[in-house]
């Protein structure tokens, strides 16, 4: 389920011909783009601690890779990561 407040790190599609690039997204609005995953999930990852939200990560293909949550938790302890 899509939430709009959840922030998104998936593959940018509308690079199709040049080089890979990875966008940080919420509320269908892009935040940042970066050339490398790793990157653009640190700064999902600062942006969701910010605003005690989840990080949902996409794989290439657009499907759901992981998600996890800063701060917005139950008492139940978050164990995926």
């Amino acid at each position: 389920m899509r939430k709009p407040h959840d922030i998104h790190v998936s593959s940018d599609v509308s690079s199709e011909g040049g080089p890979r690039r990875w966008k940080v997204s919420r509320g269908g609005k892009t935040l940042s783009f970066h050339r490398t995953q790793a990157s653009a999930l640190k700064t999902a990852i600062r942006n969701a601690t910010r605003r005690s939200v989840d990080v949902v990560m996409h794989g290439r293909d657009g499907r759901i890779r992981s998600k996890d949550s800063y701060g917005n938790e139950t008492c139940i302890r978050d164990t995926e990561h």
